[in-house]
């Protein structure tokens, strides 16, 4: 397994970012916020070769659902071999097409996506992609090697933040002169 994931990492840089598979700890840190006691729905975006599919499987009810996409086709034909679980659907295919193939409202997003090293449009399309389908209740989870992905983060914050205050001064101008418009007469 690991030879196939360095194999891989080698040939395609811009969509396998390590060496090799997610670590035991790792799993168990970023699946510690889910709830896997009662029927779950959750997406998970770049398998790899599947060591947090199998955990997810482990974890989940019998009535639970996991969709999971990987673009590398080899990696997809080796979790095609590897998973027959009923409640796993493979995609071979981009998560910026996520909602294409979502026929449920997921509970959790699980990225092991290498943000650092996918193009910046890629990058935005699926996180725009991801947001669509989760809500404040959703959990995104995901993990990044190099802190590259916390710039993007920290800029998108800030955005948002001004995005905020702009949206709130309208309103609050709106109020105001609704306030004056009605009092005045």
């Amino acid at each position: 397994m690991k030879r196939i994931f360095l194999s891989e990492f080698i040939k395609q840089k811009k969509t396998v970012g390590a060496i090799t598979p997610s670590s035991k700890f790792l799993i168990k840190k970023m699946l510690s916020v889910l709830d896997f006691s009662n029927d779950i729905s959750i997406v998970e975006i770049g398998p790899g070769t599947g060591v947090f599919t199998r955990e997810l499987l482990a974890r989940m009810t019998p009535n639970s659902k996991l969709m999971s996409f990987e673009i590398n086709p080899n990696f997809h034909a080796q979790l095609q071999t590897k998973f027959t679980d009923s409640r796993l659907n493979l995609i071979c295919d981009s998560a910026e097409n996520l909602k294409q193939h979502l026929d449920f409202k997921p509970n959790a997003v699980v990225s092991s996506l290498p943000l650092a090293v996918i193009p910046i449009r890629v990058k935005l399309n699926i996180l725009n992609a991801i947001s669509d389908v989760l809500n404040n209740e959703n959990y995104f989870i995901q993990f990044q090697y190099t802190t590259n992905a916390k710039k993007y983060w920290n800029i998108n914050l800030v955005t948002l933040k001004l995005i905020l205050l702009r949206l709130m001064f309208l309103l609050l101008s709106f109020f105001i002169a609704r306030n004056r418009l009605f009092s005045s007469s």
